[in-house]
């Protein structure tokens, strides 16, 4: 039976990482996965597929690096994960007046119990912590950027899970379409 999965593509379209989500969705394809959309430049697709994701999860990133040359780490999340953090995230509690943007770190593995963070407020909020997701909202500060003291807030978990290869970052606006 086939499951509807998110795909999100760790570190793609920087430097010479660079592959067009057409060839991507082609790659899928070929590689057996079904009903494959993309969603956005940044390496987001659904696709459909059987099986579980500690089998899914080796295919698709051996048919990526198989096709562009380089390995790609894959973050997934089942349809009923992705519909869980539609239902019920924290973003309704902010000002709809703010000037900020809405992400989710996701990671590929529970994170360690008690993680701690600190926020730095009317600028990088968390505002709350999954066993496998970080909701943030990030404020436009004074030069236009929003997300450049992210990393800042992140430091004290990356020092105690020892890696970032693990996660990726997503805008909230691409959870909100990856089921679409």
């Amino acid at each position: 039976m086939s499951h509807v999965w998110g795909a999100f593509l760790r570190g793609i379209n920087l430097g010479n990482r660079r592959m067009k989500m057409a060839d991507l969705k082609q790659c899928l394809e070929a590689a057996g996965f079904a009903e494959v959309k993309t969603i956005a430049a940044s390496g987001n697709a659904r696709i459909s597929a059987s099986g579980a994701e500690d089998t899914i999860k080796p295919k698709l990133e051996k048919a990526i690096e198989t096709r562009f040359g380089f390995p790609v780490g894959v973050v997934l999340r089942a349809r009923d994960e992705l519909e869980a953090m539609l239902d019920d995230h924290p973003f309704g509690m902010l000002d709809r007046k703010a000037d900020f943007t809405r992400h989710v770190l996701m990671f590929d593995q529970p994170l360690p119990e008690g993680i701690g963070l600190e926020s730095l407020p009317g600028n990088t909020e968390i505002l709350r912590i999954d066993p496998r997701e970080i909701y943030i909202a990030a404020y436009r500060q004074p030069n236009g950027r929003y997300t450049e003291h992210v990393e800042e807030v992140l430091k004290p978990l990356y020092d105690r899970i020892g890696t970032s290869d693990l996660d990726t970052m997503r805008n909230w606006n691409t959870i909100e379409k990856i089921l679409k």
